[in-house]
């Protein structure tokens, strides 16, 4: 089984591309949806990130705050670290034991769906291959204020503490540009590699 991580900033489309993927056939792991399901209600994070910042970050359903969260990592950047400390190695046991049941299920490829691919710096020697979704800063930005109701500061704070487009194009093996505003580019070039992934 090919193993394929995909990466780009926030509203690269880089989740729209796996979609297109998975509908050919491939296994998409997503380490966002990992995360999200570790620190919702009852997830398994949740015991630590009480543990490690207390009850102002967990919210009355007993999920993450992740507005709080997100207001602690921006005043202090060592929050992040320690956040990660906790959910990366849980993600990283669920995007494994996905990847197994893939295989099991013969599988020909499967897409490894990881906003903090580059940053993370221990993924490149689990993969065979990277592809980057790759767009202009202002493109991320207007796309992530159109989906959700983050201000325009709050979107480029977030690019900020991301890997760079130029890191990001480094690490590629496949670069696919997200730039149109139609997502008729971004299928041809998806079924392209599709065709050669043999999806």
């Amino acid at each position: 089984m090919l193993r394929l991580g995909l990466t780009g900033g926030i509203g690269s489309g880089k989740s729209t591309l796996a979609r297109m993927w998975a509908a050919r056939g491939a296994a998409w792991i997503d380490a966002d949806a990992n995360a999200r399901a570790l620190t919702a209600p009852g997830g398994g994070a949740i015991a630590a990130i009480r543990t490690q910042f207390g009850e102002a970050l967990v919210d009355p359903s007993g999920a993450l705050d992740r507005a709080a969260m997100r207001a602690l990592v921006f005043a202090q950047p060592q929050a992040r670290q320690q956040l990660e400390a906790i959910i990366h190695p849980l993600v990283g046991q669920a995007t494994a034991a996905q990847a197994a049941q893939a295989a099991a299920r013969g599988c020909r490829v499967a897409v490894f769906d990881i906003p903090l691919l580059v940053e993370s710096g221990h993924w490149a020697q689990r993969l065979d291959a990277v592809a980057v979704v790759d767009c202009s800063a202002e493109t991320q930005i207007q796309r992530t204020m159109a989906r959700s109701s983050l201000e325009r500061s709050a979107v480029q704070a977030i690019i900020d503490a991301q890997a760079s487009r130029a890191q990001r194009r480094a690490a590629a093996d496949i670069v696919i540009d997200n730039e149109a505003p139609s997502l008729a580019a971004l299928e041809a070039q998806a079924e392209q590699i599709a065709i050669w992934l043999q999806l």
